[in-house]
């Protein structure tokens, strides 16, 4: 059996990468003071503004290499919703509200089709979000660029006293999910390099997949869980919300340290899931440390409330629980993940 596949060995090392996060953080040493200086917390999903009685929050992401689908395809018209997506799926994690959006449009040259797609994208799921775009930027870089880049920044709100940050968890919690609508727009590196080397282009169909063919199953759009997440945090007690985003199930280890988070009960995955872990060889611990595996976004929760928004909600869950200990595991396999 030839040796599986790696995000690292697709060429993304998320733990380099975290490396060069912390040496770009660490010369950040300027320190806003009075109104309008950020919340001292770490590993939050959006960052938190002081500003009077509420926090004002700040989210920015792009879509990533699911562009060179879009590309290959000709298909435009989903990736803004992705764009949306994960700035605001970010934004939701600290209880705030996502209000206004402006979106970067890096192109080697203007093309009014593809932007008008774009746009189309982007519309959408603003109206999923309940939020306006207000403004953005297209810069034309033909000697720094080669085709497109999308990416966007989210300014929310929350009152402070319904801020979520993660360390309210407790043991005897509840871990509930909302199911993803597939990969969503992390991990598309490895899923090319998977699908490619088993000898399938993004324009073939391939036995098992919901879609017809295999670049149109990774251009489903990230799934927007606001209204949900918002409706939840308006009539239940939520301790702690997570988007599984990069970084697989390691994002739960963002939420209080000295507790451990069990995943007991996982979701079974989506087929689009089973087929990359097929073709490529790819062992339970890199997968579930790299894609979503259907569980797109969890809600710690008292174990009451936890049980009646898995009864409650499209695609609600219990997968586990929070339990004495340190890190999140994933049970089934016994795999115990320690360093975010």
């Amino acid at each position: 059996m030839t040796e599986g596949w790696t995000y690292a060995k697709a060429g993304v090392n998320i733990d380099q990468k975290s490396s060069a996060i912390a040496s770009l953080v660490k010369e950040l040493k300027y320190k806003r003071t009075g109104k309008g200086q950020q919340v001292r917390m770490k590993n939050l999903f959006a960052s938190l503004i002081d500003f009077g009685d509420d926090y004002l929050t700040l989210a920015t992401d792009g879509v990533g290499t699911k562009l060179l689908i879009a590309e290959e395809l000709g298909i435009w018209d989903t990736v803004g919703i992705d764009c949306i997506a994960m700035n605001v799926n970010d934004t939701i994690c600290v209880g705030a509200e996502p209000i206004s959006f402006v979106d970067y449009i890096a192109i080697d040259k203007p093309n009014e089709k593809i932007t008008e797609e774009v746009g189309l994208g982007l519309q959408k799921g603003a109206e999923l979000s309940n939020m306006e775009i207000v403004g953005g930027e297209i810069a034309v870089l033909p000697e720094m660029v080669n085709g497109l880049d999308l990416s966007g920044t989210c300014l929310g709100f929350v009152p402070k006293d319904k801020v979520v940050t993660g360390q309210a968890c407790k043991e005897g919690d509840v871990i509930v999910t909302l199911k993803s609508s597939g990969i969503h727009s992390n991990g598309l590196t490895l899923a090319r390099k998977v699908f490619e080397s088993a000898g399938y282009k993004m324009s073939d169909s391939c036995p098992g997949l919901t879609k017809k063919t295999v670049g149109e199953e990774l251009l489903t759009p990230t799934r927007i869980y606001v209204k949900d997440v918002l409706d939840i945090l308006s009539k239940y007690e939520v301790r702690g919300l997570v988007d599984i985003t990069g970084g697989g199930l390691r994002n739960i280890l963002r939420m209080k340290e000295g507790l451990q988070y069990v995943i007991d009960d996982p979701l079974k995955p989506a087929p689009v899931f089973s087929k990359i872990q097929e073709l490529g060889n790819i062992t339970d611990q890199e997968i579930y440390q790299t894609l979503n595996m259907s569980m797109g976004f969890d809600i710690i929760a008292p174990a009451d409330a936890a049980e009646e928004i898995a009864r409650s909600y499209d695609g609600a869950a219990v997968v586990g629980r929070v339990e004495k200990g340190k890190g999140v595991l994933y049970k089934p396999g016994n795999i115990l993940y320690e360093n975010y």
